[in-house]
């Protein structure tokens, strides 16, 4: 089949190959804002406090914090000592529902990472619910999700008004998203928040947007067992091209700390620290590149659409 005809056939189905000069997304945050920054692996309220310091000191905006452990992995006490913190500095804590294939029992999930984020039979499904139950009474309002079928679950129990309507359903990096009828299917099920494959040029990420009304969360470094990449460089199209955008920064050159505990606290903090440092860089780079895109709204704005935790 010829080039034109393969663009036509992706045309027909409401998803067309995006060519030549990539378009400007008009979409936003509910404030206005055309791109947020994300801190991701903040393992618990220890890690959360070091990361809101070197926030602070160097003058870096966190709009998220993601937690990849999982609920599982903290106490109660934990939990809400994160949910006060992210409610008192303005801050999304999104926590990802801890039983995953990578962690079980079965070979697959060990041999692929393909696999790393599914739910593995019905019971192990039960306890990602149980999961987010247990997060949403503790004050969180956003759910970082590795299974399709959890997520579909999640989105009927928001429907039905067993969870909160406002609760974020975050898409994991563990569950494959590379072009943009997946994002679409994403979206229909629950998703409120999208994390896309690691490796897309931003023509790809562009066409994403193109197809779902979802925040997009983009790696612009990458952890290594993701890919590895570093592309501060990319930054400013993703946003023109992809808003509202996450920027999210993890390290390379550093361990997998999943699960965290008390045993490498010091690894995960320094590497929360280095995480906002990170996006020191991009954020700088950023205002260099493309000055009119760097520009954000009033912190005090507490928008909408960030899942601040109740307490």
């Amino acid at each position: 089949m010829e080039h034109t005809a393969l663009l036509a056939l992706a045309d027909r189905f409401g998803h067309p190959v995006l060519d030549g000069t990539l378009p400007a997304s008009a979409a936003t945050f509910s404030d206005g804002a055309r791109f947020r920054i994300e801190i991701p692996s903040c393992e618990g309220p220890d890690v959360f406090a070091a990361v809101l310091d070197e926030a602070e000191t160097r003058g870096v905006r966190i709009d998220r914090v993601s937690q990849g452990s999982g609920v599982m992995m903290l106490t109660d006490a934990e939990i809400r000592r994160m949910a006060a913190m992210g409610a008192g500095a303005g801050v999304e804590v999104n926590l990802f529902i801890g039983p995953r294939g990578a962690w079980d029992i079965g070979g697959q999930a060990k041999a692929t990472s393909a696999a790393g984020g599914a739910a593995r039979g019905n019971a192990t499904l039960a306890a990602c619910v149980n999961e987010a139950l247990r997060a949403v009474d503790l004050g969180i309002r956003s759910l970082l999700v590795g299974d399709v079928g959890v997520l579909e679950v999640l989105g009927r129990m928001k429907e039905d008004g067993v969870l909160p309507a406002e609760l974020a359903l975050k898409t994991s990096v563990l569950m494959p998203l590379a072009n943009a009828p997946t994002g679409a299917v994403y979206e229909r099920l629950g998703a409120t928040s999208l994390n896309v494959s690691t490796d897309l040029p931003v023509r790809d990420i562009a066409e994403i947007r193109a197809a779902t009304a979802a925040a997009v969360d983009v790696y612009v470094e990458v952890p290594d067992d993701q890919g590895g990449a570093v592309r501060f460089y990319d930054v400013a199209e993703l946003i023109r091209t992809a808003a509202p955008v996450y920027v999210k920064l993890g390290v390379r050159n550093a361990p997998n700390i999943y699960p965290s505990g008390r045993h490498i606290a010091g690894l995960a903090a320094d590497l929360g620290r280095e995480r906002v440092r990170r996006a020191e860089l991009a954020l700088t780079l950023l205002a260099d590149l493309a000055p009119g895109l760097a520009a954000r709204p009033d912190a005090d704005s507490r928008p909408s659409d960030l899942r601040v935790p109740v307490v």
